[in-house]
């Protein structure tokens, strides 16, 4: 096998969270190009259609499965979807996440109802889907790649919540590799500012001019935001044979910051 056929993904079949819009679309379309079949989650269904027709035009299978991440029964449920009509199961990425109302919080500031919701939507949801990935990957062994988040080291101030989560992402990661490990490997891949129509909302911005205050603001070594692709590249080296010996690790993709 040459360097390069090590980044395919022929013959895998992959659940990727989020997948209707921003980084989890680029994912999905960018396991497609890789090789593998892939079943698509998000809320609404409406959002996955397109993305369902943007990998049938590149000759690889997709299903939408209309799915609430922080349900343990419809994880269940597009699992079992997954392996019924596309063949298996063997990579398995939990993208889904972010801020659940849009709204940034100071922690001692925090609603006990909004925290319970980050945790749900950031870390609850991402260990549910290990638990159901690892069920059905079974002896054949495959990938899990979590989508944790810059945010996770450091102090965040008016993240907190965010932050705590998704640091825990990355604990939950290096934990579950060591008990998956040798079959199933587990990493994360943690984004830095990746602008999306998410990120622009969260962030208040409306026009350039607010883009580039912010980016000089954040002091990105390579003075520029990341793009959705970006991100959807190193999940593609986590869940291929490319990454072999790679397991419990973060990865961060974060222009240097």
């Amino acid at each position: 096998m040459s360097l390069l056929d090590q980044f395919k993904l022929d013959g895998e079949v992959a659940v990727v969270t989020g997948a209707g819009k921003g980084i989890g679309r680029a994912i999905a379309i960018g396991l497609a190009e890789a090789g593998a079949d892939v079943a698509l989650a998000a809320r609404s269904a409406s959002d996955l259609d397109s993305v369902v027709a943007d990998i049938e035009a590149l000759g690889r299978k997709a299903i939408a499965v209309p799915t609430d991440v922080t349900s343990m029964e419809a994880l269940e449920h597009l699992g079992q979807r997954a392996v019924d009509q596309l063949g298996k199961l063997s990579i398995w990425v939990s993208n889904a996440g972010g801020l659940p109302d849009g709204t940034p919080r100071y922690l001692t500031r925090t609603p006990e109802e909004a925290w319970d919701a980050q945790i749900d939507l950031n870390l609850k949801s991402v260990w549910m889907g290990a638990v159901v990935a690892a069920k059905h990957m079974g002896e054949d062994g495959g990938n899990i790649v979590n989508i944790s988040s810059r945010a996770s080291i450091g102090g965040q101030i008016k993240n907190g919540p965010y932050g705590a989560s998704k640091a825990a992402v990355n604990s939950l990661t290096a934990t579950l590799s060591l008990e998956l490990a040798p079959k199933i490997r587990v990493n994360a891949v943690a984004p830095g500012p990746i602008q999306t129509e998410n990120f622009d909302a969260s962030m208040g911005l409306h026009t350039d001019e607010q883009r580039e205050a912010l980016l000089k603001q954040l002091q990105i070594p390579l003075r520029c935001f990341g793009k959705e692709e970006d991100i959807a590249s190193a999940v593609i080296y986590m869940a291929s044979p490319a990454s072999a010996w790679v397991t419990g690790q973060t990865l961060f993709v974060s222009g240097g910051r």
